[in-house]
C-alpha cells in the first residue's frame, strides 16, 4: 500500500501538472506559428511586389528582412512543438512519437530553407541595381520557386506528422473524439494538397484550410486544458516495471 501510495504521487499528481503545463505551452505554440508565420509572410510579401522587378526588392530590404525573421520565428516554434510534444507521445505510442518529431523537424528546416531563398531577392537586386545583367531577375524567379517548393515539401511533412498525431489523440482520447477525426480527414486532406502542389497544380492552399482550422482548435483546446494525464495502454513505463517486483511477495507460499 505504501509503494502505491508513492508511485500515484510520483506518477499521477506530478504527471498530471506537468502534461497540463506542457500542453498550455504546446498550445501557445501552435498559435504562435500561425501568427508570426502569417505577418512575416504579410511583411515580405508587400516588400516584393513583383518578383521580376528587382527595383522593388532592393526598396523594401528592410521590410523582407523583417518578415523572413518572423517566419524563421515560425520554424522554431514548429520544432519547439516537436520536441515538447514528444514525452507525452512516446508514453502512449513510440512509433508516433519518433514520426512526429522528425515531421516538425523537417518542416522547421524546409521552411527555413525557403526563405533562404527569399532572402537570396536582396543581393540579386542590389547587383540588378548596379548592373541590370538580364540574368538577374531569371535568377529571383528560380529563387522564388524554390521557396514555393521549399514550402511545400514542408507542407508534406505538416500532412504526415498530423496524422501520426491525430492517430494518438484519438486512440488515447485526448482530446474529444470528434475532433481527432476532423483532424485526421484534415491533414488527410492537406497532404494531398501538399502533394498535389508538388506536381504543379494550384490547389494546396484550399485543401489545407481543413487541417488549419484544427491546428488552430487544437491550440485553443490545449491553452484551456492542456493534456489529462492518462497511462500509456501501448508503451510501458516505470511504473509497470515496478509493480510486478513489489507484487511477487504476495505470491509466495504463507509458511
Amino acid at each position: 500500500m505504501i509503494e502505491a501510495e508513492l508511485l500515484t504521487k510520483r506518477y499521477g499528481k506530478t504527471g498530471t501538472m506537468s502534461a497540463r503545463t506542457l500542453g498550455r505551452i504546446i498550445g501557445a505554440l501552435f498559435l504562435l506559428a500561425y501568427v508570426v508565420y502569417l505577418a512575416g509572410g504579410a511583411l515580405a510579401d508587400a516588400g516584393s511586389a513583383s518578383t521580376v522587378v528587382l527595383s522593388h526588392v532592393a526598396s523594401h530590404q528592410a521590410q523582407i528582412s523583417a518578415g523572413a525573421l518572423l517566419m524563421l520565428a515560425n520554424s522554431a516554434a514548429v520544432i519547439g512543438i516537436g520536441v515538447l510534444i514528444f514525452p507525452i507521445l512516446r508514453r502512449r505510442h513510440e512509433i508516433s512519437a519518433y514520426g512526429y518529431l522528425a515531421a516538425q523537424v523537417v518542416q522547421g528546416l524546409m521552411l527555413a530553407v525557403g526563405i533562404a531563398f527569399l532572402l537570396l531577392r536582396i543581393p540579386l537586386a542590389q547587383q540588378y541595381d548596379a548592373s541590370h545583367a538580364s540574368v538577374l531577375p531569371a535568377l529571383a524567379r528560380v529563387a522564388q520557386e524554390a521557396n514555393h517548393y521549399s514550402f511545400w515539401i514542408g507542407m508534406l511533412s505538416v500532412g504526415i506528422g498530423g496524422l501520426l498525431l491525430c492517430r494518438v489523440l484519438l486512440r488515447e482520447r485526448l482530446v474529444p473524439a470528434f475532433m481527432a477525426v476532423y483532424g485526421l480527414a484534415g491533414y488527410a486532406l492537406f497532404l494531398a494538397g501538399a502533394m498535389l502542389e508538388v506536381l504543379g497544380h494550384n490547389v494546396g492552399v484550399a485543401l489545407s484550410i481543413p487541417g488549419g482550422i484544427f491546428e488552430i482548435a487544437f491550440g485553443a483546446l490545449l491553452i484551456a486544458k492542456g493534456f489529462p494525464a492518462e497511462q500509456s495502454r501501448d508503451h510501458e513505463g516505470p511504473a509497470s516495471n515496478i509493480a510486478p517486483a513489489m507484487t511477487a511477495p504476495s505470491k509466495a507460499p504463507a509458511s
